[in-house]
C-alpha cells in the first residue's frame, strides 16, 4: 500500500520560509497531479496563531498562491510520526528538529534544500530582516526545493 506523501515545512517562527515553503509545494504537488499533505510550523512558539509575515503573502500572492489564512504554529511531538517528511529551512532548526524528536519519530527529517541538486546543506534565506528582494530570493529556493521534492515523490525515490 502507498502512503500519500505528508511534508511538514519547519522554520524558527513560521511566519516566512516555512509558510512560503508549504505554499511552494502545494502549487507544484497540484501542478504535477501528486497527491500529498502539506504544512508548516516553527521551531518557537513566538507567532503561534498568527497569520503569516504581511510580505510573504505578498510574495505567495505574486505567483498566484493565498496564503492569508495560513496561521503560525509550533512544531508538536505528534508530527514526528503525522508526517513522512519533516524539512528545516536551516541548520539551527534542523538541530532543534532532531532534539526535540521523540523515541518513536517516523518521519525522515532533513534540510530542504538537500533535495535540489547542488544545493546540498544550504540553508534557505531567512528574509525577515530583508526587503522584497530576500522575499523573491526565498521564494525562488523553496519552490525549487518544491519543484525537486515533487519530482522525487514523482518517481517514488522518496
Amino acid at each position: 500500500m502507498k502512503t500519500t506523501p505528508s511534508v511538514l515545512f519547519v522554520c524558527l517562527g513560521n511566519i516566512c520560509r516555512s509558510p512560503l515553503a508549504e505554499a511552494a509545494f502545494r502549487k507544484a504537488a497540484a501542478e504535477a497531479g501528486q497527491d500529498a499533505i502539506a504544512d508548516s510550523a516553527g521551531t518557537a512558539a513566538y507567532h503561534v496563531g498568527s497569520p503569516p509575515d504581511p510580505r510573504s503573502i505578498a510574495i505567495a500572492a505574486h505567483y498566484d498562491v493565498d496564503i492569508a489564512n495560513y496561521a503560525g504554529r509550533q512544531i508538536a511531538a505528534a508530527d514526528y510520526t503525522l508526517f513522512t517528511h519533516i524539512f528545516a529551512l536551516d541548520d539551527a532548526n534542523l538541530a532543534d528538529i532532531r532534539r526535540c524528536a521523540p523515541g518513536n519519530a517516523t518521519a525522515e527529517i532533513a534540510l530542504l534544500l538537500d533535495v535540489v541538486d547542488g544545493r546540498e546543506g544550504q540553508p534557505v534565506l531567512d528574509p525577515y530582516y530583508g526587503d522584497e528582494e530576500d522575499f523573491e530570493t526565498t521564494w525562488a529556493d523553496v519552490s525549487a526545493a518544491a519543484e525537486a521534492l515533487v519530482a522525487r515523490l514523482l518517481t517514488g525515490r522518496d
